[in-house]
């Protein structure tokens, strides 16, 4: 059974509904420890003062903010504590807002949440009205001890609430200077229409099941055949410089790719044909893509 990880109310104008908040992904990755190459032992860090190469106790040490370089702000435990965000147990939607006025850039984590007992009605009511009326909440939530921006949607049957990024978190693109050139260059007619066709030709529904994290398979793989005993030889790989692309070549060899994909069980049977006959499917298939 999930363990709820805060619980709370959403509070909205002057309507409360209790609700329980549970983790909605569980990231995946291979962890590594350190270990000596000579002995097999696992490293361990020390907190060392370089002034004195004495190892410091953890209680002795102390917050300092970098004003220049050896120069720092000395922070004390206690004048944190005092600027927490109050613990309200509340998410705060202070307005609604359009879906598609959120660019995904401000996404952070995603949580699920449940009503409590007794909130069932007024969280159906929520989930039902923000479907109908196709807005996202956006408010504030103290998670953690930390104040977080968070956008409150419906969805299939539950509730989220995902965390954001505050506005000064997100950097402009502006700080890109290799981006200048994208405003001076421009692609021919040709070569939009037939990268809207490949675009066309690779659409489909998205079905995250389908999509694999293939190195870390590898890793695992790898792990665990050296700790059945297996000898790994690995072979360096000669990295060849990269030629220049065509871009109308790469445009065209990768719609021919999309087609035979699409083709390839329809011809078997057609090959016996005439070869006369070859000009008048590609003709057929010419309209229709720009049909779309």
């Amino acid at each position: 059974m999930a363990r709820a990880i805060w619980s709370g109310a959403i509070s909205f104008g002057l309507v409360n509904v209790p609700v329980k908040l549970y983790s909605a992904t569980s990231p995946k990755t291979v962890r590594f420890h350190q270990l000596s190459g000579k002995t097999g032992a696992r490293i361990r860090q020390k907190r060392v003062d370089p002034s004195t190469d004495e190892e410091v106790p953890y209680e002795e040490i102390v917050k300092g903010y970098e004003l220049t370089p050896d120069r720092y702000v000395t922070i004390e435990p206690g004048e944190l504590e005092a600027l927490d965000p109050k613990a309200t147990k509340t998410v705060d939607i202070e307005a609604f807002v359009d879906l598609d006025e959120i660019d995904p850039i401000y996404y952070d984590h995603s949580y699920y949440l449940a009503p409590t007992a007794g909130g069932a009605k007024a969280y159906k009511l929520l989930l039902d009205a923000m479907r109908e009326e196709g807005k996202v909440g956006i408010g504030k939530v103290v998670l953690r001890s930390k104040q977080q921006l968070a956008a409150l949607r419906p969805a299939e049957g539950v509730l989220m609430l995902t965390t954001m990024l505050w506005g000064d978190e997100v950097l402009s693109p502006e700080r890109v200077d290799e981006l200048d050139a994208v405003a001076e260059a421009e692609a021919s007619p040709r070569e939009l229409k037939m990268a809207e066709q490949l675009i066309e030709s690779l659409s489909a529904g998205f079905d995250p099941t389908t999509f694999k994290d293939e190195y870390r398979e590898r890793v695992l793989d790898l792990i665990e055949r050296k700790a059945a005993g297996e000898e790994i030889a690995v072979q360096p790989e000669t990295e060849e410089p990269a030629a220049a692309p065509d871009l109308m070549a790469a445009l065209e060899a990768s719609l021919a790719a999309v087609k035979g994909d699409h083709d390839t069980p329809a011809k078997k049977p057609a090959a016996k044909k005439p070869a006369a006959k070859k000009p008048a499917a590609k003709k057929s298939r010419k309209p229709a893509g720009a049909a779309r």
